[in-house]
């Protein structure tokens, strides 16, 4: 006689997750076992995990506690689950957000399919237009804060699923390990860099702020993506209700609004000319505030429009001092613009979608990069500045195409 499962998983499902987590990449949980080591007995760490989710008798790992230095001295926590856990909880995504992405707002752009954050960008760019208040809010700790009863109820809304409804749970409760080893017990929150966090976040999101806005301020459209937001409003006073509002609104549903960081913002431009303290805000790597703009017929005007922020340009400035281009003498021309190219055209396709000539400002510290390269590489060049960047620049009439910011006119000129 053959015994059935409690659950019926197919083996295929896990299989689908496993890729789909391989091809996320990610460093190892508490087990110390990488992407790579669980590869070496693949087959074997499917079929177990396969059977314990399918028995019931999975048990999620303690989330490995890192924490990522952000701008400021702060530091981000992230969560790490195990690779088994991360492709356990990727089995759930792909169960559960079919059915969820459904009734998701089309204004929520964080983590779905079909959905980015240039769109959320696009829009806030064009409602800032015609709106001429934006509340500009920030959720303090959101990831950390998020009520586990609150979350439960919004997932059994969507799910009678019983292993999925056995599993986040299990998940959410799941204790933190500290960098010194000792286990924390966690009664709310979700950790960031779970698989299934951004879409937990979404859904009570959903319920918690995007329906609620929906029902009670349908004339205050707004851009979410995960817990990033900018609602627009038409007059002062109805953003400042609605700050108002906001606030016990996320108190209701155990979040608060960050005091410092959230503000009403006044959209000026060349036709709204009131002063008010605060006429810019930022918004997915985007700082949106008054610059100069050139209609189609050649003439200028002020518009308020995003351009890459300065975060954002001190986050690359980082990164390109990271390469140390300068230390790699043995290194070609060619051979540098192989490893650097996919980063400077990622920042290209995303920072370069509005107000190019920002983003222009920042790439060509990559052309100075590569004349300190050239002066340290070639004995002609030591100490001769001018010479080093007119031989770059005519590199760079030969082969336009060698680096991604040539591409789009960032060449080294001399003066």
């Amino acid at each position: 006689m053959i015994k059935t499962k409690p659950f019926s998983i197919s083996k295929d499902i896990v299989q689908q997750a496993y890729l789909r987590v391989k091809g996320n990449r990610g460093s190892a949980g508490i087990d110390g076992i990488s992407l790579e080591r669980f590869e070496e007995s693949r087959r074997e760490h499917l079929y177990r995990l396969w059977n314990r989710m399918s028995s019931g008798s999975y048990m999620p790992s303690p989330i490995k506690l890192v924490e990522i230095p952000k701008q400021g001295g702060e530091k981000r926590p992230l969560g790490i689950p195990t690779v088994t856990d991360r492709i356990a909880q990727m089995v759930a995504t792909l169960t559960l957000e079919p059915e969820l992405d459904q009734i998701f707002h089309k204004d929520s752009y964080g983590y779905r399919s079909r959905k980015s954050a240039l769109e959320a960008v696009g829009k806030a760019r064009q409602r800032c237009w015609r709106y001429d208040w934006v509340l500009d809010f920030d959720i303090k700790g959101f990831f950390d804060n998020i009520p586990h009863d609150l979350l439960i109820k919004a997932v059994r809304k969507h799910t009678d699923c019983k292993w999925v409804l056995l599993y986040i749970e299990r998940w959410i409760k799941a204790p933190l390990q500290q960098q010194d080893g000792f286990l924390t017990v966690r009664d709310k929150g979700i950790p960031q860099g779970a698989v299934i966090s951004p879409l937990l976040a979404n859904l009570f999101l959903h319920y918690c702020m995007d329906e609620w806005l929906r029902i009670h301020y349908p004339d205050c459209p707004f851009e979410r993506y995960a817990d990033d937001s900018v609602i627009h409003c038409r007059t002062e006073a109805r953003a400042v209700e609605l700050k108002e509002a906001l606030d016990e609104r996320l108190k209701a549903c155990g979040l608060e609004i960050h005091p410092v960081k959230t503000k009403i913002v006044y959209c000026r431009d060349g036709n709204r000319k009131k002063e008010y303290p605060n006429v810019q805000f930022d918004f997915l790597g985007y700082t949106f505030r008054a610059r100069k703009a050139m209609n189609k017929q050649g003439e200028y005007f002020t518009s308020f429009i995003p351009a890459v922020s300065n975060k954002a340009k001190t986050a690359m400035r980082d990164k390109m001092r990271s390469w140390q281009l300068h230390r790699k003498g043995s290194s070609e021309l060619a051979k540098l613009a192989e490893t650097i190219n996919p980063v400077l055209q990622g920042w290209i396709n995303y920072y370069g979608a509005y107000y190019k000539t920002e983003l222009h400002q920042v790439l060509d510290h990559v052309n100075r990069l590569l004349v300190k390269w050239a002066t340290r590489k070639y004995k002609r060049l030591k100490d001769r500045k001018v010479r080093a960047i007119k031989w770059l620049a005519e590199i760079a009439i030969r082969a336009p195409n060698l680096f991604a910011h040539w591409r789009i006119g960032v060449k080294p000129t001399i003066g």
